[in-house]
């Protein structure tokens, strides 16, 4: 069960994250910021990292092995790292116009799915 809900607070957490580092182009780009300063801009993202780090840190305890979870600190990491590109990749190509995924993208992901399985290795 530790690894389900790791995984599932890492993509929420990932979702947050995404929308945190890059939903304020998309309100640029849908006109509703356009006039905000930089600093409210920053505090809006900041705002939603807050709920990132609400599910990050709890997924990180869940599955580490220093708290009884199955994943050691390398297995967390590259994990977190496969998820937050896939979720990056599956909203920026739902959200932004003009961003599509090519075939170097494709294999990025084979080379992370690699990564899985290199960090799993015993």
């Amino acid at each position: 069960m530790n690894i389900f809900w790791t995984i599932l607070l890492l993509i929420g957490s990932n979702v947050c994250m995404t929308f945190a580092w890059y939903g304020h182009l998309k309100l640029q780009e849908m006109h509703i910021s356009d006039g905000w300063p930089i600093i409210l801009v920053i505090l809006f993202s900041w705002g939603i990292a807050f709920f990132e780090y609400c599910l990050q840190v709890p997924a990180n305890r869940i599955g580490s092995v220093i708290n009884g979870g199955p994943f050691n600190l390398m297995q967390l990491k590259v994990i977190q790292e496969v998820i937050s590109l896939t979720v990056f990749t599956v909203i920026v190509t739902l959200l932004f116009k003009g961003e599509a995924l090519h075939w170097n993208h494709f294999v990025a992901f084979g080379c992370l799915i690699l990564a899985v399985f290199f960090v799993f290795l015993k």
